[in-house]
């Protein structure tokens, strides 16, 4: 059996990168007024990566994992509503 490659950091591409930039941007400028600049921006973008989004992916898989046991849940459930009264 193969063993499953971990996940080490996530990475992101350059699009979803100079997204959240210029969401950053935008928000510090509607929210607190500031210019955010590029270094601040890259900082700001490095802390996400490393630090934050694996709390959030984390947080994720562990709510995936709860909504497929709840669907496993019902899918016994569901598998006995098909049986046939034998009468």
């Amino acid at each position: 059996m193969r063993k499953r490659q971990s996940l080490s950091q996530i990475k992101l591409s350059d699009a979803q990168k100079e997204k959240l930039k210029d969401e950053m941007k935008a928000f510090y400028l509607d929210v607190r007024g500031e210019e955010l600049g590029m270094i601040e921006q890259m900082q700001l973008l490095e802390l996400f990566e490393q630090h934050m989004a694996p709390v959030i992916y984390n947080k994720a898989l562990d709510d995936a994992k709860k909504w497929f046991g709840r669907m496993m849940d019902n899918l016994d459930s569901d598998y006995y509503e098909l049986y046939k009264n034998e009468s």
